[in-house]
């Protein structure tokens, strides 16, 4: 064979080899889509068959509006408005503090911080982000708590705002980092033109480059607000978790310690229950990851 006769076998192979392996990649990704697909229904049938018989024991409306929780007394009662409040109160005022504070620190690393403290500030929250959340627990209960005592003049520290204040804390790190990836893809031109119009630097900061990007912030947001939800060993450490209507300066259980605390002793129906309180805080995070998908779909691109 000639090389030019050789060389034009090789381009005539070369298609084929790429189409191989191009249908052999697509199969992978879309076993990998199936896969997540398959896992996310296998865990909502698993909450739904786990978690409907003790509602339909209970009934319904007493059980997300019971207001006491008492599985293991003689006349059981499965009440979890307490906790439903408590973990809703709990991650909104963390997201109150949390969501500004988060924002105006990407706003600061990326447009005013000197630069030789840049480093500094980018480590700081990587490793606020790999603390875990049992540490922040712990300087909670050791640090926070009686300091929250003493100015209040309580009897104990345990209370629901010690717990929105570490949440707080713990949400700040999700929400800086995706905060400043989605400021630092706006692109140059937007700020160079807003310069080129008059606008000072936090006119453009604050009337352009975070609007356009709303899309990451909304996210980073979403998913602090998602790990205040789920969040367990810190509330469980610094919450006081007796499962009472919700006080600020009151020990208060979440939805989350709640499960942590009982599971292991559960039985029968109060293990059911437990299911059930999962199944809420599944309904809870879906309905949120809801809202996400409906904000960004009204956003103009």
């Amino acid at each position: 064979m000639s090389p030019v006769q050789e060389k034009t076998s090789i381009t005539r192979k070369g298609p084929g080899a790429r189409q191989l392996v191009e249908k052999i990649m697509n199969m992978i990704f879309l076993i990998c889509g199936l896969a997540s697909i398959l896992f996310v229904v296998a865990i909502t049938l698993y909450m739904l068959i786990s978690g409907l018989p003790a509602i339909r024991e209970v009934g319904l409306w007493n059980f997300l509006a019971g207001t006491v929780w008492a599985p293991t007394a003689s006349d059981p009662s499965y009440g979890i408005l307490p906790m439903i409040l408590a973990s809703v109160i709990g991650t909104l005022g963390a997201s109150a503090i949390g969501v500004p504070v988060g924002v105006l620190t990407a706003v600061f690393i990326c447009y005013m911080a000197p630069r030789r403290l840049l480093p500094f500030l980018t480590a700081t929250v990587e490793l606020l982000a790999g603390i875990p959340s049992v540490v922040f627990g712990l300087v909670g209960m050791i640090l926070l708590s009686p300091m929250i005592a003493r100015i209040f003049d309580l009897s104990s520290g345990a209370t629901l705002l010690t717990a929105i204040l570490v949440l707080a804390v713990m949400i700040l790190p999700t929400i800086v980092s995706v905060t400043i990836t989605s400021l630092r893809a706006v692109p140059e031109e937007y700020v160079h033109g807003s310069l080129a119009l008059g606008g000072t630097e936090t006119t453009t900061i604050f009337k352009m480059n975070i609007p356009a990007a709303k899309s990451g912030i909304v996210t980073g947001i979403v998913l602090g607000i998602g790990r205040a939800i789920g969040e367990t060993m810190a509330i469980i450490m610094v919450s006081g978790n007796v499962p009472n209507m919700p006080n600020l300066f009151g020990s208060v259980r979440f939805l989350t310690t709640g499960i942590v605390s009982e599971m292991n002793y559960a039985s029968g129906t109060h293990r059911e229950a437990l299911f059930s309180i999962g199944l809420v805080l599944f309904i809870f995070i879906f309905l949120i990851n809801l809202t996400l998908n409906r904000i960004l779909k009204k956003q103009p691109q």
